[in-house]
């Protein structure tokens, strides 16, 4: 192993003993976006249609696609809407509650892959559009743990947290879900509506200061 490649290893090394020491965690703003279900990849884009890559995401196995859609509400249209891949299980699409507005809709504040009762949505690709029966949702605010991060700050899959971020717009996020998995990357998930309350940037780290099991 060379120079380089050590010293990148003990890099991440320092890092992620400091970040497990003080319970910090990094915060990412996430921007709207859509996961599809094959069957909807190929009734917008086109018969035996693949997404591609535009740029891997911060979870493994995540990336952002090269293709875009259109939402289409009651009261407005938001274009250019990226679609995340690989395709999914289920169409689910997450909106901020601003972008809402927008739309006409009013999206039920949900934690990813609870979509039942949703909201409706339409959907336009270059080859066709869709109309959802629910899937539209306000991601609530969570955290992906690996494993072996959950052990560290001594949390479990499904607990509750309040994480504190400094600065001159300092706020205490409450109700952060915490999401364990070993497929899982250490990172916050919030929106943009609450980023910009927040001034928050990407990467800017928070405090766990407070955990409640749910169980």
């Amino acid at each position: 192993m060379d120079n380089e490649k050590i010293r990148k290893l003990v890099e991440v090394i320092v890092k992620k003993t400091l970040l497990e020491k003080t319970k910090q965690v990094p915060i990412a703003a996430s921007n709207r976006h859509i996961h599809l279900a094959p069957e909807h990849v190929e009734r917008l884009f086109g018969k035996g249609f693949l997404l591609t890559k535009l740029r891997d995401l911060s979870q493994p196995n995540q990336f952002a696609a090269n293709e875009t859609v259109t939402l289409i509400g009651p009261k407005g249209k938001i274009k250019n809407v990226r679609i995340l891949g690989p395709a999914r299980g289920h169409t689910q699409v997450e909106v901020s509650l601003l972008d809402g507005f927008t739309l006409g809709v009013k999206p039920p504040l949900r934690h990813s892959g609870d979509i039942l009762g949703s909201e409706p949505i339409t959907i336009e690709g270059p080859q066709g559009q869709i109309t959802i029966k629910e899937g539209l949702i306000c991601a609530a605010r969570h955290i992906h743990m690996h494993t072996s991060d959950g052990q560290a700050f001594g949390v479990v899959d499904g607990d509750l947290a309040q994480v504190k971020v400094g600065g001159a717009r300092g706020v205490i996020f409450c109700n952060v879900l915490i999401r364990i998995s070993p497929k899982y990357k250490l990172e916050m998930h919030i929106d943009h509506d609450e980023a910009n309350a927040a001034n928050i940037k990407n990467g800017q780290l928070g405090e766990i200061v407070a955990a409640l099991s749910r169980k």
